[in-house]
């Protein structure tokens, strides 16, 4: 289904440093082997119903101005990139 040289792909795109890509094959593959598990479970007759809300009871949508840059505000900020926490085995 996935295949190493695709996990190396999305990595680098991700700027994700990966050493070993054939370890990741097989957890993306039982990842989407769930998702075939979900989609085959039939819900699409479901039907979801959702309460009705006039649009008089909505909040007001304003515009807030932000003058400080968010991403200066965040933890683990360099340049212009955030650090995000290692993925574990």
């Amino acid at each position: 289904m996935v295949t190493e040289e695709e996990i190396e792909h999305v990595s680098k795109l991700m700027r994700i440093d990966v050493d070993d890509h054939k370890k990741y094959v097989e957890k993306v593959n039982m990842m989407i082997s769930y998702f075939d598990i979900l989609d085959s479970a039939g819900v699409d007759s479901e039907e979801i119903t959702m309460p009705e809300t006039s649009i008089s009871n909505l909040r007001k949508d304003e515009y807030i101005a932000y003058d400080d840059k968010l991403i200066e505000k965040l933890n683990h900020y360099k340049g212009t990139y955030v650090r995000a926490p290692k993925m574990s085995s």
